[in-house]
């Protein structure tokens, strides 16, 4: 366990302990058997002789290169696919851009040539649209 877990376990060991003189006697005692249970079934903590943690040290040297193509192969996959997404949302952004750069642009040729029809001018939707725009 990590300090954070540690922190995390007293954290909730104190708020279960802060309304312990609270609780019915009968739920205190039905606590109590659950936790010894708990602690039955719990595996004795074994110590790993010196000989096996050398072995595993070893292992670990002999196949360090395969591993470590492993740990490579798992960093990136997680950034390839995230760098793909941040190319294709800059790729979508540009295409959009250059859409709406065509459209102002279709507008105002419109606009210039006087191709509009004179209720164009009249709508309000499209003084505020091209006040918009500039």
């Amino acid at each position: 366990m990590n300090t954070d877990d540690l922190n995390f376990a007293y954290k909730v060991r104190h708020a279960l302990n802060e309304r312990l003189d609270e609780l019915p006697a009968s739920t205190t005692d039905r606590l109590a058997q659950a936790r010894k249970m708990a602690l039955a079934r719990k595996k004795a903590h074994v110590e790993v002789p010196l000989a096996v943690r050398v072995a595993k040290t070893e292992l670990a040297a002999a196949g360090g290169g395969f591993m470590s193509q492993f740990n490579w192969l798992g960093r990136w996959s997680m950034v390839v696919p995230a760098l793909a997404l941040v190319i294709g949302m800059v790729g979508i952004y540009q295409y959009e851009q250059q859409e709406r750069i065509a459209d102002l642009a279709e507008i105002d040729a419109a606009v210039l040539s006087d191709e509009l029809p004179l209720n164009a001018y009249l709508d309000h939707g499209f003084n505020a649209y091209l006040s918009q725009s500039e």
